[in-house]
């Protein structure tokens, strides 16, 4: 096997356990203090910045058109529908051109 593959397996594996971990840790509780909630409540929207900052920092111009479309589609849909539309844009404006 290559080691590409053992990296992506040690990668699932540390994911995993990461979760379980987190939940573990959260399930000896029996009340979750509110500033604790708050900041579980906030880590979405920090993945999804560091996912999108970066390549929106570096983006051609189909991709800063598909990021302002997937911006517009957030403000009246929920998440899934705004990452579909955003991919589906960068899909057709990558064809098109």
């Amino acid at each position: 096997m290559s080691s590409i593959f053992w990296i992506i397996v040690a990668g699932a594996i540390l994911t995993f356990l990461t979760r379980i971990g987190g939940h573990l840790v959260l399930s000896r509780f029996e009340r979750i203090h509110p500033r604790v909630e708050v900041a579980l409540n906030a880590v979405p929207a920090a993945v999804l910045t560091t996912l999108v900052a970066p390549a929106a920092a570096t983006a051609d111009w189909r991709g800063l058109v598909a990021l302002a479309f997937a911006g517009l589609i957030s403000l009246r849909f929920n998440a899934l529908t705004m990452f579909l539309a955003g991919a589906a844009m960068i899909i057709l404006l990558r064809q098109l051109s």
